[in-house]
This record gives C-alpha cells, sequence and structure tokens, in this order.
C-alpha cells in the first residue's frame, strides 16, 4: 500500500514503528489519540481553520467533552494503517467525529471525539458556526457500524 496523507480529506495514513507498541511490537493503546487528533487538526487546518484560533475566526471556541477507543484487533510493528476522519453526528452547539483505522481495508480500531462549542467570553454554549457546520458535513459518513 502507498501511504497517503489526505488531510483535506479528513484522512492520512501512517505505518507503525516500535515507538508505537509495547516491548513485543503490538500497538500501545494511546497512539490512537495522537493519530486522531492530528487527523483532526490537519483536516481543519487544510480548510483554513485553526483550533486555537476559532474564537477570532468563527466567534467560538470548541472543548473536547469525551473521546474513546475500541480496539478490534491487534495492530503490530511495521503494520501499514489508515486513519479516516468520519462525521458521526452534528447537533446544534456539539458534535463527535469518528476516525476509523483500518489495515488493509478492515476495521482494527474505531475511535471518537466529541466537541462543544462555547462563547468565548463566557464559556456558555454557542451555536456550531456555519463554516465549521460545513466542514464537518464535508466528511464521509461512518463506513463501519462500531461503537466506542
Amino acid at each position: 500500500m502507498a501511504l497517503v496523507h489526505e488531510p483535506g480529506e479528513g484522512r492520512l495514513a501512517f505505518q507503525l514503528a516500535y515507538g508505537d507498541t509495547d516491548t513485543v511490537g503490538i500497538a500501545y493503546f494511546d497512539i490512537y489519540y495522537r493519530w486522531m487528533e492530528r487527523c483532526y487538526s490537519t483536516w481543519l487546518y487544510s480548510l483554513g481553520v485553526r483550533s486555537g484560533q476559532m474564537a477570532e475566526e468563527l466567534g467560538i471556541v470548541t472543548v473536547g467533552l469525551s473521546s474513546g477507543c475500541r480496539y478490534l484487533d491487534t495492530v503490530r510493528v511495521f503494520d501499514e494503517i489508515v486513519c479516516q476522519a468520519v462525521a458521526e453526528h452534528v447537533g446544534q452547539s456539539s458534535y463527535a467525529i469518528g476516525f476509523e483505522f483500518t489495515r488493509d481495508d478492515a476495521l482494527v480500531t474505531k475511535g471518537q471525539m466529541v466537541f462543544a462549542a462555547r462563547n468565548p467570553a463566557d464559556f456558555g454554549k454557542a451555536s456550531l458556526p456555519d463554516a465549521l457546520r460545513k466542514a464537518i458535513h464535508s466528511l464521509p459518513r461512518p463506513r463501519f457500524d462500531v461503537r466506542v
């Protein structure tokens, strides 16, 4: 497989190295959180949105409400993995981004991050701006029916 990073599509690919694994070469659980964040932030950046500048650019800030991963298969050193961000839920003031980690097109891990929009002045609930809503809707729908 050719490892292709496509941030505008919410997709990145990577090959595990020993630093991603435990002493026997099995993926260490916390690597998925690093890859979810990297996939999410580079996807937003490719669309011209920077999380740290949302207050100035969109009039809101986002806060993480929850995150999680479900591990479905063993991933080992040198496996080639694709992380695809998917639009799981878009509400009035919150949204959930899923992350489907696949090896050879088979799901190995499913992750999720849930965010809420807040007013930067008082951290009160805020509506999702149209630009952010449109960006989230540009992501594909989940391919796999797995709950985190």
